[in-house]
């Protein structure tokens, strides 16, 4: 008898508790994700912050393969001073406002996008910048899904405050088919990132494989106290191969200094991802810049 209502005691004491929650699956360890190539992932994610290990300042590093489907993220939301990075985004603006009034770009249009961007002319910027408007610029941003972007309240396109997130985001979109530019506009604007000055080609192409093309955008920036805001964003194609790298810097002790840690960061990408067997190609419509 004693027996029977002790069980039943802890029948009852069972009923009245909580149901267990179900296992949540473990986090991933590192910054780099794929479900198709795990361990590539997971490699490239271990040489990411070995690279990045003892620098000085701040670092934040956005990857996307899109062949391979590896993402990498470390500390991507974190905000920087754009520097001359921004000016990417504001050739977006320029050829969305194009394609929404259904025309082509002016010949001063032209003009000051390539030397925006082929030499980082910061006039030519400026006079881009004020014929767009803030809230043109603002409107591509909310197109563009770069939620995180915050134009500086003061005007100063160089204060914008970008994340590796959304610039990522941005590469994504000017390196395939999406809404929010027509092919031709995609191919303009990544016909420019490839038409940098050799001395503007430093950063996320060092590195790369021979056969891969680059299109690269970079920024540098002197703050107050010799402390300096470096960043390089860049787009890989060609020979197989469709990746995006961003490495955004602040707080290092030069401009030297900043382009030496983007690039040990470059070159482990381009390395690792060489080393890792290529999928065979989705069939997905070929771009219109590779027509």
């Amino acid at each position: 008898m004693a027996r029977s209502i002790a069980a039943l005691a802890l029948a009852l004491a069972a009923a009245l508790l909580p149901a267990a929650a179900p296992a949540r699956a473990a986090a991933p360890d590192g910054p780099c994700s794929s479900s198709r190539h795990p361990k590539a992932a997971d490699r490239l994610g271990a040489r990411i912050r070995h690279a990045l290990r003892g620098r000085a300042g701040t670092e934040s590093v956005a990857v996307y393969d899109r062949r391979r489907g590896i993402r990498c993220a470390v500390a991507a939301g974190r905000h920087y001073d754009s520097a001359s990075v921004v000016k990417v985004t504001v050739l977006g603006a320029l050829l969305r406002r194009a394609a929404d009034e259904d025309r082509p770009l002016t010949a001063t249009e032209r003009i000051r996008a390539r030397r925006m961007i082929t030499r980082s002319d910061n006039r030519a910027t400026s006079a881009l910048w004020r014929s767009l408007g803030r809230a043109r610029i603002a409107n591509f941003l909310d197109r563009a899904g770069m939620t995180q972007t915050e134009l500086d309240p003061g005007g100063h396109w160089g204060l914008t405050r970008i994340t590796a997130h959304d610039e990522v985001e941005l590469l994504e979109q000017l390196t395939s088919p999406s809404g929010l530019l027509p092919a031709k506009a995609r191919a303009y604007a990544l016909g420019l990132m490839h038409e940098v000055v050799p001395a503007q080609r430093w950063g996320t192409p060092a590195g790369r494989p021979a056969d891969v093309t680059w299109h690269v955008k970079n920024g540098w920036l002197p703050r107050p106290g010799r402390h300096w805001r470096v960043h390089s964003i860049g787009g890989f194609d060609g020979h197989g191969e469709d990746y995006m790298i961003v490495v955004l810097t602040q707080d290092t002790p030069s401009m030297g200094y900043g382009i030496a840690t983007i690039e040990r960061v470059a070159r482990t990408v381009h390395h690792s991802l060489a080393r890792t067997k290529r999928p065979t190609p989705p069939g997905r419509s070929q771009d219109a810049r590779n027509a």
